[in-house]
């Protein structure tokens, strides 16, 4: 594990808090080791920080009664959703109550005529879409992992359709909120359009629980499409992908998703997923439309991905052999760590301007390389996203420096080719060392704004600000 810093306690608050709520919540309020320490696992290599108790409410008032409990005793609130974040997120390095969102899980409206939704935050994206599919509408924001929308949108996650869909800030019309003095507030209304004053909404997304806890999300939906063919194609090296990729968005064909598996990680899906891709750099795409207009959407790739030495071009409108292909691209994580059993898998992501994408990525490979690190590379291509795991042997000091060495040099390259740091992760306290350097000068109207809405800083703290705890 990466030691984590630990913040100082206020522990008779913490104490003071625990008791009221175990008198409110009874055994809706846990405080049981195990419990705790799932409360507060990452899936880094960041030391796991319990809480001090976790508690499950059922409505936006009881979180608020939570909140406004923590406020007065200046005890640390922490929301949760499933605990798939990959920086840190959940832990509790000042110890604190963590608000466990899973049971508020109802979809409260579908509006079908509107396209919009209403759900609390512990619905996950798959119940939403189960819930929506009889509807011929779906959510189409998919990060690969079950997640919470409340989670989702505390982290402003994306994935694998954010390149014709957008990301969790653009599928989000309003949400409803406790802020850090227990008030609940709404951020807008179900228009899809508002001039009407500061954008509170798109403040909340991305936050990661520092400004507020999410309660309520009204979210955009998509018409399932007509059509979907998915499609693979193979290239003599990641560059050449990359290029084909390019040429792909700058010519406007309307992907819907464009993946890139590096040869490394082609091997471990066949092994895991039971596949016989070739094992070279791959790019798997889906499109979506009319039945014609997606096949004609493949075609012009195919076309393109000639021109850079592309081979093996297939597509599908077979819906099994689209999940399985699918799948095996959301199991990339599992897959990855049976390369090397035992390691520990370390997940980081960056994103670059999409003219960028090709160097990045070849640089990253080399870099890799010559660190002698296994690091298999996939990614969101399309929006010149991508992430590396690297499989490190925890128990080899040499390794961890080398692999935390690694992931301070691609932070500093993305930025450096004017990207991000991280493009769907998040900052959480994997990445707070990195923010000032992306930012400058907005990293201080940004702790202007958390010190005024939580100036005692009980909302998720040490979380995104390297300047400050908090």
């Amino acid at each position: 594990m990466v030691q984590a810093k630990s913040l100082r306690r206020n522990e008779a608050g913490i104490e003071t808090v625990v008791g009221i709520l175990k008198q409110q919540f009874g055994d809706r309020l846990q405080t049981g080791q195990a419990i705790r320490e799932q409360h507060g696992h990452t899936t880094t290599w960041i030391e796991n920080q319990p809480p001090d108790a976790v508690v499950f409410p059922h409505s936006t008032q009881e979180v608020s009664e939570i909140v406004k409990a923590c406020a007065t005793h200046k005890a640390p609130v922490i929301a949760f959703g499933t605990g798939t974040s990959l920086e840190g997120h959940v832990n509790a390095p000042a110890g604190g109550i963590s608000v466990d969102l899973s049971q508020m899980n109802k979809v409260l409206a579908v509006h079908s005529g509107d396209l919009d939704c209403v759900v609390q935050p512990g619905v996950t994206r798959e119940e939403l879409n189960t819930h929506l599919r009889d509807q011929g509408l779906f959510f189409p924001i998919d990060p690969g992992a079950n997640a919470s929308l409340g989670g989702m949108a505390a982290t402003r996650a994306s994935g694998t359709n954010a390149v014709r869909y957008g990301t969790m800030k653009d599928n989000i019309l309003s949400l409803e909120a406790v802020m850090p003095d227990g008030q609940i507030i709404r951020t807008g209304q179900r228009a899809r359009k508002s001039s009407a004053g500061y954008d509170l909404t798109r403040l909340m997304v991305g936050a990661e629980g520092t400004l507020g806890i999410i309660t309520e999300l009204t979210l955009r939906l998509q018409g399932i499409p007509e059509a979907i063919t998915s499609a693979r194609c193979v290239f003599p090296s990641v560059d050449a992908a990359c290029q084909a990729v390019m040429m792909t968005i700058q010519y406007g064909v309307p992907v819907a998703r464009i993946e890139l598996l590096d040869e490394v990680s082609v091997k471990a899906a066949n092994a895991y997923s039971g596949l016989a891709l070739p094992e070279t750099p791959l790019l798997l795409l889906e499109f979506h439309g009319s039945t014609g207009g997606a096949v004609e959407q493949a075609e012009t790739f195919g076309q393109i991905a000639e021109e850079f030495g592309g081979t093996d071009f297939a597509a599908t409108s077979t819906t099994e052999e689209r999940n399985k292909l699918w799948q095996a691209r959301h199991d990339m994580y599992w897959a990855s760590l049976q390369l090397r059993p035992g390691a520990r898998g370390i997940s980081t992501d960056v994103c670059v301007p999409i003219s960028r994408l090709a160097e990045c990525v070849t640089a990253t490979r080399n870099k890799a390389k010559e660190l002698e690190l296994l690091a298999p590379i996939v990614g969101h291509v399309g929006d010149g996203n991508f992430h590396t795991l690297l499989l490190i042997d925890m128990e080899n000091a040499d390794e961890v420096a080398k692999a935390d060495g690694f992931v301070g040099w691609l932070n500093d390259l993305a930025i450096e080719m004017e990207g991000t740091c991280t493009g769907e992760h998040g900052i959480g306290q994997g990445k707070r060392s990195y923010l000032a350097k992306e930012l400058g000068a907005a990293l201080t109207f940004m702790e202007a704004v958390k010190k005024a809405l939580d100036p005692d800083n009980i909302m998720n703290p040490g979380k995104i600000f390297p300047a400050r705890d908090g």
